[in-house]
């Protein structure tokens, strides 16, 4: 077990790649919070962890309500003693382009997946600094390295998030601490639907997986949740500031 004794947080692990990511942290032997905004969602993720023999805990909150996020790592932190782990993977898709968008959905879209991220990784950094150690993952996307047809909120937050992620870990590798982000393609999940909707079916998005990605299909969210391992194991102990694309080639093309 490569993550024995080690304390996971993992923000929207409710369901899809997060669900995906913290099970894996767990069958790797950490203890997992599982922070979602949806408790029911939540559960269903610590049931199927506990049914596998791992360990994990509850963090029902929003992560955009800064109070709520520093009252519940503030507690994570005082009943564990440590944080060794921070996943940064809540998000969400508003779909529009310049004209389009509403505004009060780039405004969320920021909040959500840019803001929250910088506050959750505010919050664990001291303990991580006094520890000299711990590791935090952004998910962005491989929408934050190519441009996705009018989704000017995803693609201006994605690539935030990795501006974000390169300028923590060049600040904070004296210290000991190791940030990278994860890129994931085009994954199977209901994450997708406003994309999926914006295409115009799930017929139309399926003719565009098989002609834009080489390899012709989604990922299945276990296809993800191998990379995330690695990202936030000692399997990638000399690797900090980095990208790592998980996206079926579709950026090479």
């Amino acid at each position: 077990m490569i993550l024995k004794n080690r304390v996971a947080i993992v923000t929207g692990a409710g369901s899809g790649i997060g669900r995906a990511g913290a099970s894996i942290m767990a069958r790797e032997g950490a203890h997992v919070v599982v922070a979602d905004i949806d408790f029911i969602h939540a559960d269903e993720t610590i049931q199927q962890i506990c049914a596998a023999g791992g360990s994990a805990e509850a963090l029902v909150l929003d992560v955009t309500d800064d109070k709520a996020l520093a009252a519940g790592i503030t507690a994570i932190a005082a009943r564990h003693g440590r944080i060794d782990i921070l996943h940064n993977h809540a998000g969400s898709q508003v779909a529009g382009d310049l004209e389009q968008v509403a505004i009060n959905g780039f405004d969320k879209s920021w909040a959500l997946n840019v803001r929250a991220h910088f506050m959750a990784a505010r919050l664990v950094m001291p303990l991580m600094k006094r520890a000299g150690k711990g590791v935090i993952l952004n998910t962005s996307s491989s929408s934050g390295i190519l441009y996705d047809r009018e989704m000017i909120a995803y693609t201006t937050t994605k690539h935030a998030v990795i501006a974000m992620t390169r300028q923590m870990a060049g600040d904070y590798a004296k210290f000991g601490v190791r940030a990278n982000a994860l890129c994931p393609g085009w994954v199977d999940t209901p994450f997708n639907e406003p994309f999926i909707a914006q295409m115009g079916g799930r017929d139309a998005i399926e003719a565009y997986i098989a002609d834009k990605v080489p390899l012709g299909r989604w990922a299945d969210v276990s296809e993800i949740a191998e990379p995330i391992l690695f990202l936030v194991s000692d399997r990638s102990s000399y690797m900090t500031g980095q990208i790592l694309v998980v996206d079926g080639g579709e950026t090479v093309v």
